[in-house]
């Protein structure tokens, strides 16, 4: 065995563990089995990458990341650890070199996809190999309540079964305590040890706005704060992803499609792009971004409400991998909980099961429409207390609220009397006495609620007709095209038993944009050196053919720049520069900081 501190140090180029990391490796280093609940950049690949080095044989990690698992191979192999992958993906002669590598022991790290970890030889290569550990990784997947269930993690209790002396780690970002006790029992875990990383991630901000020109917002957004910087935008459907990443492309930017109904290779071929190459915007269904690594994703953007608060946690957790400043911004509107509830009541389901959904889009929706920290309540909901956290739009700009019990009372009244039929754009017509053909033909000019709204703006109703679904107040019927209904939680506002304060709708803009915050470190007499130290990356990065955060995340030529180390002992000083990495690129980046050194004592001297 080798000591982990040292691996860390002398293959990593880390001088000290985070959070639960330390605690977590010497368990699994005495052989014991542990459960990880660590947020997304917390480092939860080197809990089981440490120990697979320090243990004697090789650690198999169970991932359903096919599509990824070269490159996590690829950036394995730039350290100097010996790693190799298992999939569909290659040649019969490939898998089996890989294969005779594992029995040979010439393997620290083994990636299999799940289907074909429950194949009858594959379990009985790995019974013939010497394994170090089984890490489970993006371990939600076996829940049933989870966003990204599959089916294929159901199996994954043989591990224990078959390998009843190797330490099993299982790990994933997002679990509430439902899913992580089951995540426990499907797995046999509920002896281990659970670590919980908490879930803050305080670099992102956090920013909700509703609906209004979305084009339009999202064009603000990515020209006045991140004109060159890589990032996501997730949409609900196929049709607009291909849609948004056409008009976002001929508004002069590199952005590219993503979901389930495109061509494998083109998938590839983007995802490729979006890792490898600067600025780059993916736009995707939620098919894209599980187990992405990239560190410099700048911001994501939703252009449609998600399923559930966990689903919005992780999907905003790709941003700020780095530590780095980054944007979490969502935009939706009522037409997205029409939309989503529509395709819950049109799941294979059980009624418990769409009941609990159901629950959890309520829980995204009250998010949204919150007047308080939004950090807060997402902590919350997964078990964690804070203070505000000063970095949401509703902590940035509190929120301005109004008497909104008379409004209500006209709305609740206007859906009573309008049979409880029609959706929100109806309700606020009658309301505004709109003389539409729809209103007319319907007889609603005629009931003692038409006209009784003018006072409010179309989207000030919708404003209204929002928070009140998001408080429960009023039900939204999918399965009637999004008709408004009564509840029995309406009634005491009805009777005039109950107040109500809302909040006006507001559009809000970072005080500083990300680009200004990650460069802050960076004296501006500095610039040229970071640009030069930027440029020799890229350049390494397309030799090797990896992303260029595999070669040096942002922090670490942000390190360099500040401590311009010119020497080789120097260099091993800067985080995240281990012994593999100054022997393959240290001489490179010491060249351009020396050039820099020389061309400062030249100006000197003039």
């Amino acid at each position: 065995m080798s000591d982990p501190q040292h691996i860390l140090e002398h293959v990593f180029g880390y001088d000290s563990f985070r959070g639960p990391q330390q605690a977590i490796i010497e368990a699994l280093v005495r052989g014991d089995d542990a459960l990880v609940i660590m947020p997304t950049g917390g480092g939860k690949s080197l809990c089981y990458q440490i120990p697979s080095l320090a243990r004697e044989g090789c650690g198999v990690v169970i991932s359903p990341l096919i599509a990824l698992m070269q490159d996590q191979v690829d950036a394995l192999k730039e350290l100097g650890v010996r790693a190799g992958f298992l999939n569909s993906s290659l040649s019969s002669a490939e898998a089996s070199a890989t294969e005779q590598a594992l029995l040979s022991g010439e393997l620290d790290l083994l990636y299999i996809a799940p289907e074909r970890l429950v194949q009858s030889r594959c379990q009985s290569l790995l019974q013939q190999a010497k394994l170090s550990l089984f890490a489970i990784d993006e371990a939600h997947c076996v829940s049933q309540w989870g966003h990204d269930f599959r089916s294929d993690y159901l199996q994954l209790s043989l591990l224990h079964e078959l390998f009843p002396t190797v330490p099993r780690i299982a790990l994933t970002a997002t679990a509430d305590a439902r899913t992580q006790k089951e995540i426990a029992e499907r797995l046999q875990l509920t002896e281990a040890e659970h670590f919980l990383g908490g879930f803050d991630r305080p670099n992102i901000q956090y920013r909700i706005q509703h609906k209004d020109k979305p084009r339009q917002q999202l064009l603000q957004f990515l020209r006045t704060e991140h004109p060159q910087h890589a990032g996501i935008v997730y949409c609900l459907s196929r049709k607009k992803v291909e849609q948004t990443a056409e008009w976002l492309s001929k508004e002069g930017f590199t952005a590219l499609p993503y979901h389930a109904g495109l061509p494998a290779t083109l998938k590839q071929t983007h995802q490729r792009r979006f890792l490898r190459e600067e600025s780059v915007i993916i736009v995707a269904t939620i098919a894209f971004g599980m187990g992405i690594d990239k560190p410099d994703v700048r911001f994501v953007v939703h252009l449609d409400l998600p399923k559930s608060v966990e689903a919005y946690y992780q999907e905003t957790g790709r941003a700020g991998r780095d530590g780095d400043a980054a944007t979490a911004l969502l935009l939706y509107g009522l037409e997205d909980v029409v939309k989503l509830g529509q395709m819950l009541g049109n799941s294979d389901g059980n009624d418990v099961f769409k009941r609990h959904e159901r629950q959890r889009l309520d829980a995204m929706l009250g998010l949204c429409e919150i007047t308080s920290c939004r950090r807060q309540v997402l902590l919350r909901y997964f078990g964690e207390q804070s203070s505000p956290c000063g970095n949401c739009d509703n902590c940035i700009s509190p929120a301005e609220t109004w008497d909104g019990t008379d409004a209500s009372r006209k709305l609740l009244s206007c859906i009573y009397r309008t049979g409880q039929r029609y959706g929100a754009n109806h309700v606020i017509e009658v309301l505004r006495g709109s003389s539409n053909e729809k209103v007319m033909q319907a007889g609603h000019s005629a009931i003692s609620t038409y006209g009784i709204g003018k006072e409010l703006s179309n989207n000030e109703w919708r404003s209204v007709v929002r928070q009140l679904v998001a408080q429960g107040l009023i039900d939204v019927n999918a399965d009637a095209f999004g008709a408004l209904q009564l509840n029995d939680s309406c009634r005491a506002l009805l009777r005039g038993e109950q107040t109500l304060q809302l909040r006006r709708d507001k559009q809000i803009t970072a005080s500083a944009s990300p680009a200004k915050r990650v460069q802050s470190n960076i004296d501006e007499q500095d610039m040229p050196l970071w640009h030069d130290l930027r440029a020799c990356r890229k350049r390494l990065a397309d030799e090797h053919q990896v992303p260029p955060y595999v070669v040096f995340h942002d922090a670490t030529l942000i390190e360099m720049v500040q401590k311009r180390p010119t020497t080789k002992q120097a260099m091993l000083t800067i985080t995240g520069v281990g012994d593999s990495k100054l022997e393959r690129f240290g001489k490179d980046f010491i060249d351009v900081i020396l050039e820099h050194e020389y061309r400062q004592l030249e100006g000197t001297s003039l």
